[in-house]
């Protein structure tokens, strides 16, 4: 088993109420990060509550949010026969917007690091012009 760590941050002129949104309704995830066909969560969005997550021609995935720091954080953990992906999620505010991180730790086989977080630079960015679009709304 391998530990792999990757880190990604993305600025954005949103404010984090902007942002934050776009990461509690689960539904809305597949719009900004297209490796996602459809995400449902089976409740709050808070500690504890489990979803899956369904990627184009794979079974769902399943996922449980282990922390939440209402408006500017949350972290999501999905444990697998083989591996335990950790997804950390931050807020934070800049003079002039928003700085958003995602931090991702998977201990498991060692391709599957980098096969998670290939596409997280660009999801990332779409995310922050869904943000900033919402605004313009």
């Amino acid at each position: 088993m391998a530990h792999y760590e990757y880190e990604h941050t993305e600025t954005t002129t949103a404010p984090a109420s902007a942002v934050w949104p776009l990461w509690t309704d689960t539904a809305r995830w597949p719009e900004w990060d297209i490796g996602l066909h459809e995400v449902e969560l089976s409740g709050p969005f808070r500690p504890g509550t489990s979803g899956t997550m369904t990627m184009p021609d794979r079974p769902p995935i399943p996922f449980t949010l282990t922390a939440v720091e209402e408006g500017r954080a949350f972290t999501d953990e999905t444990r697998l026969p083989d591996a335990t992906l950790v997804f950390e999620h931050r807020l934070d505010e800049t003079a002039g917007g928003t700085r958003i991180t995602y931090r991702v730790t998977v201990d498991g086989p060692a391709e599957l690091g980098p096969a998670v977080t290939e596409d997280t630079a660009d999801a990332m960015r779409a995310l922050a012009r869904l943000a900033e679009a919402s605004l313009r709304a």
